[in-house]
Protein backbone atom coordinates (compact mmCIF):
# COMPACT_ATOMS: atom_id res chain seq x y z
CA UNK A 1 0.00 0.00 0.00
CA UNK A 2 3.21 2.44 0.73
CA UNK A 3 4.34 1.96 -3.09
CA UNK A 4 0.77 2.63 -4.29
CA UNK A 5 0.67 6.23 -2.72
CA UNK A 6 3.72 7.16 -4.54
CA UNK A 7 2.44 6.33 -7.61
CA UNK A 8 0.74 9.63 -9.06
CA UNK A 9 4.08 11.48 -8.51
CA UNK A 10 6.33 8.78 -10.22
CA UNK A 11 3.67 9.43 -13.05
CA UNK A 12 3.80 13.04 -13.29
CA UNK A 13 7.66 13.27 -12.74
CA UNK A 14 7.84 10.91 -16.05
CA UNK A 15 4.80 13.05 -17.73
CA UNK A 16 6.79 16.39 -17.19
CA UNK A 17 10.05 14.40 -18.47
CA UNK A 18 8.38 13.73 -21.07
CA UNK A 19 6.52 17.15 -21.89
CA UNK A 20 10.20 18.87 -21.16
CA UNK A 21 11.34 16.26 -24.09
CA UNK A 22 8.45 17.48 -26.07
CA UNK A 23 8.88 21.23 -25.88
CA UNK A 24 12.58 20.56 -26.94
CA UNK A 25 11.80 18.10 -29.66
CA UNK A 26 9.67 20.89 -31.40
CA UNK A 27 12.14 23.78 -30.55
CA UNK A 28 14.84 21.60 -32.36
CA UNK A 29 12.53 21.30 -35.36
CA UNK A 30 12.01 25.42 -35.28
CA UNK A 31 15.53 25.95 -35.06
CA UNK A 32 16.28 23.27 -37.89
CA UNK A 33 13.63 25.08 -40.15
CA UNK A 34 14.79 28.54 -39.66
CA UNK A 35 18.37 27.63 -40.38
CA UNK A 36 17.41 25.60 -43.53
CA UNK A 37 15.45 28.58 -45.10
CA UNK A 38 17.75 30.67 -47.77
CA UNK A 39 17.82 34.35 -47.18
CA UNK A 40 17.80 36.06 -50.64
CA UNK A 41 20.60 37.39 -52.94
CA UNK A 42 20.91 40.91 -52.38
CA UNK A 43 22.00 42.33 -55.79
CA UNK A 44 23.38 45.39 -54.05
CA UNK A 45 23.43 48.49 -56.92
CA UNK A 46 22.75 46.02 -59.85
CA UNK A 47 19.24 45.80 -58.56
CA UNK A 48 18.25 49.32 -60.58
CA UNK A 49 19.73 47.19 -63.70
CA UNK A 50 17.40 45.22 -66.50
CA UNK A 51 20.34 44.79 -68.65
CA UNK A 52 24.21 44.61 -67.50
CA UNK A 53 27.50 43.28 -69.43
CA UNK A 54 30.67 43.66 -69.40
CA UNK A 55 31.62 43.97 -72.72
CA UNK A 56 29.11 45.23 -74.84
CA UNK A 57 25.13 45.20 -75.07
CA UNK A 58 23.77 44.29 -78.75
CA UNK A 59 20.17 44.70 -79.78
CA UNK A 60 17.93 44.32 -82.94
CA UNK A 61 14.48 45.06 -83.06
CA UNK A 62 11.86 46.98 -80.95
CA UNK A 63 13.25 45.46 -77.50
CA UNK A 64 12.31 47.03 -73.98
CA UNK A 65 14.24 47.86 -71.20
CA UNK A 66 12.20 48.48 -67.97
CA UNK A 67 14.91 49.82 -65.80
CA UNK A 68 18.57 50.70 -66.74
CA UNK A 69 20.89 49.25 -69.15
CA UNK A 70 24.71 49.24 -68.42
CA UNK A 71 27.94 48.04 -69.24
CA UNK A 72 31.70 48.11 -67.82
CA UNK A 73 34.42 48.25 -68.30
CA UNK A 74 33.72 48.26 -71.73
CA UNK A 75 31.11 51.21 -73.55
CA UNK A 76 29.69 49.51 -76.21
CA UNK A 77 25.74 49.67 -76.69
CA UNK A 78 23.87 49.12 -79.92
CA UNK A 79 20.30 49.28 -81.18
CA UNK A 80 18.59 52.12 -79.17
CA UNK A 81 16.84 52.74 -81.05
CA UNK A 82 14.72 50.97 -82.07
CA UNK A 83 15.23 49.35 -78.58
CA UNK A 84 13.63 51.51 -76.18
CA UNK A 85 15.16 51.88 -72.21
CA UNK A 86 12.91 53.48 -69.72
CA UNK A 87 15.57 53.83 -67.73
CA UNK A 88 19.28 55.23 -67.78
CA UNK A 89 22.09 53.54 -70.03
CA UNK A 90 25.63 53.52 -68.14
CA UNK A 91 27.57 53.24 -70.37
CA UNK A 92 31.30 52.11 -68.99
CA UNK A 93 30.87 55.08 -66.01
CA UNK A 94 31.16 54.53 -62.07
CA UNK A 95 27.40 53.72 -61.61
CA UNK A 96 28.00 50.81 -64.10
CA UNK A 97 31.35 49.83 -62.53
CA UNK A 98 29.90 49.72 -58.65
CA UNK A 99 27.07 48.03 -60.74
CA UNK A 100 29.38 45.18 -61.48
CA UNK A 101 30.99 45.30 -58.19
CA UNK A 102 27.52 44.31 -56.70
CA UNK A 103 26.88 41.51 -59.12
CA UNK A 104 30.30 40.07 -58.36
CA UNK A 105 29.50 39.70 -54.95
CA UNK A 106 26.02 38.91 -55.67
CA UNK A 107 27.11 35.85 -58.18
CA UNK A 108 29.57 34.99 -55.27
CA UNK A 109 27.12 34.56 -52.71
CA UNK A 110 24.76 32.61 -55.07
CA UNK A 111 27.56 30.14 -56.48
CA UNK A 112 28.70 29.29 -52.28
CA UNK A 113 25.12 28.30 -51.29
CA UNK A 114 24.42 24.94 -49.38
CA UNK A 115 23.07 22.70 -48.98
CA UNK A 116 21.83 21.89 -52.46
CA UNK A 117 19.92 19.46 -54.51
CA UNK A 118 21.20 18.14 -56.93
CA UNK A 119 18.91 18.37 -60.57
CA UNK A 120 18.70 16.69 -63.71
CA UNK A 121 19.71 18.77 -66.82
CA UNK A 122 15.95 18.83 -68.12
CA UNK A 123 13.88 20.98 -65.68
CA UNK A 124 10.61 20.75 -67.41
CA UNK A 125 8.11 19.16 -65.88
CA UNK A 126 9.23 19.82 -62.78
CA UNK A 127 7.59 21.67 -59.46
CA UNK A 128 10.19 22.94 -57.19
CA UNK A 129 10.08 24.17 -53.58
CA UNK A 130 12.20 27.21 -52.57
CA UNK A 131 15.25 26.04 -51.90
CA UNK A 132 19.27 25.57 -53.63
CA UNK A 133 19.77 23.64 -56.30
CA UNK A 134 22.39 22.03 -58.62
CA UNK A 135 23.78 20.95 -61.92
CA UNK A 136 25.91 20.94 -64.87
CA UNK A 137 24.02 22.28 -67.59
CA UNK A 138 20.55 23.30 -67.01
CA UNK A 139 17.75 23.11 -69.71
CA UNK A 140 13.94 23.86 -69.97
CA UNK A 141 12.76 22.87 -72.99
CA UNK A 142 8.81 22.83 -71.36
CA UNK A 143 7.05 24.43 -68.49
CA UNK A 144 9.05 24.29 -65.29
CA UNK A 145 6.85 25.45 -61.91
CA UNK A 146 8.46 27.13 -59.04
CA UNK A 147 5.42 26.81 -56.14
CA UNK A 148 6.69 29.27 -53.14
CA UNK A 149 3.86 27.25 -50.63
CA UNK A 150 2.38 30.24 -49.96
CA UNK A 151 5.68 31.74 -48.63
CA UNK A 152 6.15 35.32 -50.15
CA UNK A 153 9.88 34.90 -48.98
CA UNK A 154 10.61 31.71 -50.69
CA UNK A 155 14.17 31.99 -52.30
CA UNK A 156 14.86 29.63 -54.89
CA UNK A 157 18.54 29.74 -56.12
CA UNK A 158 19.62 27.06 -59.37
CA UNK A 159 23.51 26.91 -60.42
CA UNK A 160 24.62 25.72 -63.37
CA UNK A 161 28.27 24.27 -63.27
CA UNK A 162 27.86 25.18 -67.32
CA UNK A 163 25.30 26.82 -69.09
CA UNK A 164 21.19 27.69 -69.06
CA UNK A 165 19.38 26.76 -72.02
CA UNK A 166 16.15 27.14 -72.53
CA UNK A 167 13.50 25.88 -75.42
CA UNK A 168 11.40 27.68 -78.12
CA UNK A 169 8.18 28.64 -76.27
CA UNK A 170 9.60 27.52 -72.58
CA UNK A 171 8.23 28.80 -69.84
CA UNK A 172 9.21 29.17 -66.12
CA UNK A 173 5.62 29.59 -63.97
CA UNK A 174 5.39 31.25 -60.17
CA UNK A 175 3.19 29.47 -58.28
CA UNK A 176 1.28 30.01 -54.64
CA UNK A 177 2.90 33.44 -53.86
CA UNK A 178 6.52 32.83 -55.58
CA UNK A 179 7.56 36.11 -56.50
CA UNK A 180 10.79 37.11 -60.03
CA UNK A 181 12.62 38.84 -57.18
CA UNK A 182 13.67 35.75 -55.60
CA UNK A 183 14.55 33.82 -58.43
CA UNK A 184 18.21 33.44 -59.33
CA UNK A 185 20.61 31.55 -61.96
CA UNK A 186 23.89 31.85 -61.32
CA UNK A 187 25.75 30.59 -64.40
CA UNK A 188 29.33 29.51 -64.46
CA UNK A 189 29.51 29.73 -68.80
CA UNK A 190 27.15 31.63 -70.52
CA UNK A 191 22.96 31.28 -70.89
CA UNK A 192 20.72 31.52 -73.92
CA UNK A 193 16.76 31.86 -73.83
CA UNK A 194 14.75 30.38 -76.72
CA UNK A 195 12.44 32.65 -79.24
CA UNK A 196 9.39 32.96 -77.69
CA UNK A 197 10.20 32.03 -74.23
CA UNK A 198 8.58 33.02 -71.00
CA UNK A 199 11.50 33.80 -68.06
CA UNK A 200 11.40 34.21 -64.83
CA UNK A 201 14.25 35.25 -62.14
CA UNK A 202 17.62 37.18 -62.42
CA UNK A 203 20.16 35.08 -64.45
CA UNK A 204 24.01 36.35 -62.79
CA UNK A 205 26.30 34.78 -65.92
CA UNK A 206 30.02 35.02 -65.74
CA UNK A 207 30.63 35.23 -69.50
CA UNK A 208 27.53 35.82 -71.84
CA UNK A 209 23.61 35.83 -72.45
CA UNK A 210 21.55 35.80 -75.16
CA UNK A 211 17.75 36.00 -76.10
CA UNK A 212 16.57 34.63 -79.10
CA UNK A 213 13.84 36.73 -81.13
CA UNK A 214 10.67 37.29 -78.94
CA UNK A 215 11.84 36.14 -75.55
CA UNK A 216 10.54 37.39 -72.32
CA UNK A 217 12.27 37.90 -69.34
CA UNK A 218 10.46 38.83 -65.75
CA UNK A 219 13.79 39.74 -63.79
CA UNK A 220 17.15 40.63 -64.95
CA UNK A 221 19.93 39.29 -67.44
CA UNK A 222 23.12 40.53 -66.43
CA UNK A 223 26.54 39.28 -67.63
CA UNK A 224 29.81 39.89 -65.27
CA UNK A 225 32.52 39.52 -68.14
CA UNK A 226 30.76 39.03 -72.35
CA UNK A 227 27.98 40.58 -73.75
CA UNK A 228 24.68 40.98 -73.35
CA UNK A 229 22.61 40.28 -76.85
CA UNK A 230 18.93 41.12 -77.28
CA UNK A 231 16.20 40.61 -80.69
CA UNK A 232 12.73 42.04 -79.51
CA UNK A 233 12.57 41.13 -76.27
CA UNK A 234 10.98 42.35 -73.28
CA UNK A 235 12.67 42.55 -70.00
CA UNK A 236 10.32 43.74 -66.91
CA UNK A 237 12.29 44.49 -63.67
CA UNK A 238 9.74 43.91 -60.97
CA UNK A 239 10.35 46.21 -57.69
CA UNK A 240 11.40 43.60 -55.30
CA UNK A 241 9.22 43.54 -52.45
CA UNK A 242 10.08 41.02 -49.34
CA UNK A 243 6.83 40.86 -47.49
CA UNK A 244 5.78 44.79 -46.70
CA UNK A 245 9.11 46.26 -46.83
CA UNK A 246 11.15 46.92 -50.40
CA UNK A 247 14.46 44.98 -51.02
CA UNK A 248 17.89 46.28 -49.63
CA UNK A 249 20.20 47.28 -52.00
CA UNK A 250 23.02 47.16 -50.62
CA UNK A 251 25.64 44.72 -50.46
CA UNK A 252 24.95 41.70 -47.92
CA UNK A 253 27.95 41.52 -44.98
CA UNK A 254 28.46 38.95 -42.56
CA UNK A 255 27.49 35.55 -43.32
CA UNK A 256 25.30 36.23 -46.11
CA UNK A 257 28.47 37.34 -47.98
CA UNK A 258 30.47 34.41 -47.80
CA UNK A 259 28.25 32.05 -49.92
CA UNK A 260 28.43 29.98 -46.69
CA UNK A 261 24.06 29.47 -46.81
CA UNK A 262 24.07 29.04 -42.99
CA UNK A 263 22.57 32.29 -42.45
CA UNK A 264 18.74 32.31 -41.75
CA UNK A 265 15.97 33.90 -43.79
CA UNK A 266 14.17 35.07 -40.86
CA UNK A 267 11.81 31.87 -41.18
CA UNK A 268 9.36 32.74 -38.36
CA UNK A 269 9.25 30.25 -35.70
CA UNK A 270 6.16 31.32 -33.95
CA UNK A 271 3.97 28.55 -35.24
CA UNK A 272 6.64 26.05 -34.03
CA UNK A 273 6.40 27.63 -30.89
CA UNK A 274 3.15 27.72 -30.02
CA UNK A 275 2.48 23.92 -31.02
CA UNK A 276 5.31 23.10 -28.43
CA UNK A 277 3.18 24.84 -25.80
CA UNK A 278 -0.02 23.60 -26.85
CA UNK A 279 1.48 20.31 -26.36
CA UNK A 280 2.75 21.16 -23.17
CA UNK A 281 -0.28 22.12 -21.82
CA UNK A 282 -1.82 18.82 -23.16
CA UNK A 283 0.34 16.47 -21.57
CA UNK A 284 0.47 18.73 -18.51
CA UNK A 285 -3.10 18.60 -18.09
CA UNK A 286 -3.16 15.01 -18.55
CA UNK A 287 -0.77 14.49 -15.81
CA UNK A 288 -3.01 16.55 -13.60
CA UNK A 289 -6.31 14.16 -14.55
CA UNK A 290 -4.35 10.89 -13.98
CA UNK A 291 -3.37 11.80 -10.58
CA UNK A 292 -6.32 13.08 -9.38
CA UNK A 293 -7.60 9.45 -10.71
CA UNK A 294 -4.95 7.79 -8.33
CA UNK A 295 -5.97 9.94 -5.15
CA UNK A 296 -9.72 8.59 -6.14
CA UNK A 297 -8.56 5.24 -6.64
Amino acid sequence: MKLSQYLPGTRRARLGAASVGTLALLVAVAVSAQAAAQPSVGLGTATSFSVLAGRTVTNTGPSVISANLGVSPGTAVTGFPPGLVHGAQHKGDPVAAQAQLALTTAYLDAAGRTPFTVVPVELAGMTLKPGVYAGGVLRITGTLTLDAGGDPNGVFIFKAASSLITGSGSQVKLINGASSCNVFWQVTSSATLGSGSTFVGTVMALTSITLATGATVDGRVLARNGLVSLQSNTITSSPCVVGATVQVTATPTGAVSTGDGSTSGGTDVGPYLLTAALVLAGVGGTAVLVARRRRQV
